[in-house]
């Protein structure tokens, strides 16, 4: 699936209806592929295999499946999809994660390869701004990776998402401008999963398996979040 350069603005007539909308099904997109990373973790560090049959074509199929059965839009007719271009472009930027990513999935004799979810996650974020100009990350106050720095209206967001006050599981969103340009801001809170608790969790201070300290999260407890910042006009 080859996808050209698009640009990812809407006029002030679409956007009130449809940019918080388009922006939770893009938050989705990855978050289904970040599901898929975690769920074939193992297989992705199996010393012992080398051709894993992980890829990107492979993860296209399983997005673009359970993100059908989260929102009955189907991407595989995206002509009949209202916004298809920017979903595609998310979905390509997935598949063309884990494709580039092949040597580094497939090496045999390595057990631990780095190709983490949140590696997933932010080589994604930087394939989707090169397609659309769309920017998503992973952030958080306790971030790791530089470039997963909040900003300070990052920092603002999940402030108030760490207050306990502060409705669990409530996307923000705003209109806002950034260099001069109006866009939309949205992030979406994210909480530790037990999944989360190997790398993260207890004991505080202990190494994991990426050789980074653990955060002493507990299951349940706010994360971080997505930040998406979308153009308009």
């Amino acid at each position: 699936m080859g996808i050209a350069i698009l640009s990812l603005v809407w006029s002030t007539s679409t956007r009130a209806a449809n940019e918080t909308e388009i922006a939770e099904h893009l938050i989705e997109l990855v978050n289904i592929g970040r599901t898929v990373v975690l769920e074939h973790q193992a297989t992705i560090n199996d010393a012992a295999k080398a051709d894993k049959g992980f890829t990107g074509e492979f993860m296209a199929d399983e997005v673009m499946e359970r993100f059908k059965k989260k929102t009955k839009i189907d991407l595989r007719i995206p002509n009949v999809v209202p916004h298809a271009n920017t979903y595609v472009a998310m979905l390509e930027a997935e598949r063309e994660v884990v494709d580039e990513a092949q040597p580094v999935i497939n090496r045999q004799g390595v057990g631990f390869k780095g190709f983490l979810h949140a590696v997933f996650a932010r080589r994604v974020g930087e394939h989707f701004y090169q397609k659309t100009g769309a920017r998503m990350k992973l952030t958080g106050i306790d971030y790791r990776n530089s470039r997963s720095k909040p900003d300070d209206f990052e920092l603002e967001v999940l402030r108030m998402f760490s207050d306990q006050r502060h409705p669990k599981g409530q996307v923000y969103a705003r209109n806002t401008m950034v260099d001069g340009r109006p866009v939309l801001r949205v992030m979406d809170p994210e909480y530790a999963a037990v999944s989360c608790l190997s790398c993260h969790g207890v004991p505080k201070g202990e190494r994991d398996i990426t050789g980074m300290k653990k955060e002493g999260w507990k299951e349940g407890e706010f994360a971080g979040a997505i930040s998406l910042v979308l153009p308009l006009k």
